[in-house]
């Protein structure tokens, strides 16, 4: 008897995986998530960090896996008067209709100004410009 013949042993095309503009749309709602407590701790008048695994020597000098804090860059700043605050697919800035960045009076409402980026991006309004950052420039 063959080890094959052990096995149950069936035909089966593996499906689509997720759709590419769902995926899109995820990463970009959990930077906003992760926008929404920069914002928290800078209320607070904090800076905001996470844990990042990198490579480091210990002291015997071998490579291994350490957690170091990395200060995660917050998308809004305050210029004018007010608080800008940009949407960001990796390191470009989106679109947001006629401009790029969303106006608030105070760092209070910035929050707001998230959850509602972070509705629109639910909703499927930034599809297009998601689109636009996530295509790679031919070299």
């Amino acid at each position: 008897m063959t080890h094959l013949a052990k096995l149950a042993v069936k035909s089966v095309v593996r499906t689509a995986r997720q759709d590419p503009t769902m995926q899109r749309r995820q990463k970009l709602v959990a930077g906003i998530d992760e926008q929404l407590n920069v914002a928290a701790a800078a209320l607070k008048g904090e800076d905001h960090q996470v844990k990042r695994k990198t490579w480091g020597k210990d002291e015997h000098g071998e490579k291994v896996l350490v957690d170091r804090m990395r200060k995660v860059r917050p998308w809004f700043f305050e210029q004018d008067g007010g608080w800008y605050v940009q949407c960001k697919y990796g390191n470009k800035v989106l679109a947001l209709g006629k401009g790029n960045a969303v106006f608030v009076k105070t760092l209070k409402d910035v929050q707001g100004a998230l959850g509602s980026l972070k509705g629109a991006v639910e909703a499927g309004e930034l599809d297009d410009a998601i689109a636009v950052a996530a295509k790679r420039k031919s070299i």
